[in-house]
């Protein structure tokens, strides 16, 4: 499903790989410790030049909670950048978990903008191995998305959500459209 917001620019939910979406910055769910790991982060970091990607994760050395540093893309296809967000580990949800998410996402999107980038591809955040409910983890991820459109009308940004399963992609594109009818209001 893809969304164009007018001048905002647009919002798709795609089957793609992240590693192969095409956008101009892809969004690595790291750890704080910008370690290569498993799942999204394991296959960019086996997508792009692992040494010089490792190496640069290294020299940054540490990343927050809720916030993203950016380094080259390293060869990853079709990229310039990979932008680290760290999104929470799932805690029941009273740990401040949802606010961490937004901001990691939200971050990222400023990355983008501050590296001029049109277009930017987002796993789904913390809903893997950190274990965030697929369902609360896109309320959150599309909200950030949104409010940042909302708030930053004159920067254009088309923004990518790779995602596998057909599951995951059904519960992301029902929780966009309600989003999108909720538009205006």
């Amino acid at each position: 499903m893809k969304i164009n917001f007018t001048q905002y620019g647009s919002l798709e939910i795609t089957a793609e790989g992240i590693t192969t979406i095409g956008t101009d910055a892809v969004v690595n769910a790291a750890n704080e410790g910008l370690y290569p790991g498993s799942g999204v982060c394991g296959a960019i970091f086996r997508a792009a030049d692992y040494n010089k990607l490792n190496d640069a994760c290294r020299a940054i050395g540490h990343c927050d909670t809720g916030k993203a540093v950016t380094t080259p893309a390293f060869g990853l296809p079709g990229a310039m950048y990979i932008i680290h967000a760290v999104g929470p580990m799932w805690k029941g949800g009273t740990q401040g978990e949802p606010e961490l998410l937004y901001n990691a996402y939200y971050n990222s999107l400023r990355q983008a903008h501050e590296n001029a980038c049109g277009s930017i591809g987002f796993p789904l955040i913390s809903a893997g191995v950190f274990g965030y409910p697929k369902e609360e983890a896109w309320k959150v991820a599309l909200k950030a998305c949104t409010d940042y459109f909302r708030k930053h009308p004159t920067r254009h940004l088309d923004i990518k959500f790779a995602v596998p399963g057909d599951d995951n992609r059904a519960l992301g594109t029902k929780i966009l459209a309600e989003y999108v009818q909720n538009w205006g209001k």
